[in-house]
């Protein structure tokens, strides 16, 4: 999956007043930007990928299957655009790359007779410890 997003797939970029850096100009510009993806209309993404998106975005995703990031690291509005961006292509990218299937294994018969032998060992040990009863 390219990093780069085409134009079309954002749904909507929003600026906000961010808090944090930015100096006099802090509550003056609108910084912060709110980036709406809408995965479940998106026909570039194939079913299966949508599903593990919608795993890994976790509370960032809507009801409405619309995914919400928010960039306010930079001082700058396109700073913040181009951080949302790259960020939801980094989602993307992850969701793309299907898990690898767990290889079932086994436990060999000596490791099970080790295990056997050394509860054993530490039972006799135990019961060492006991009270010698009196006769």
């Amino acid at each position: 999956m390219p990093a780069e997003l085409p134009e079309a797939a954002i749904v909507e970029e929003k600026f906000l007043a961010a808090s944090g850096p930015g100096g006099q100009n802090v509550n003056k510009v609108a910084s912060a930007v709110q980036l709406r993806f809408h995965v479940q209309n998106s026909p570039s993404l194939p079913q299966p990928v949508k599903a593990r998106l919608k795993t890994i975005a976790g509370r960032r995703m809507t009801r409405e299957g619309e995914l919400i990031i928010e960039a306010k690291r930079f001082r700058t509005q396109e700073q913040n655009r181009e951080d949302a961006r790259e960020r939801l292509a980094a989602l993307i990218e992850r969701a793309a790359t299907p898990p690898k299937k767990r290889v079932k294994t086994k436990v060999s018969r000596n490791q099970k007779r080790k295990r056997v032998e050394e509860k054993r060992r530490r039972g006799e040990l135990k019961a060492g410890r006991a009270k010698v009863a009196r006769d």
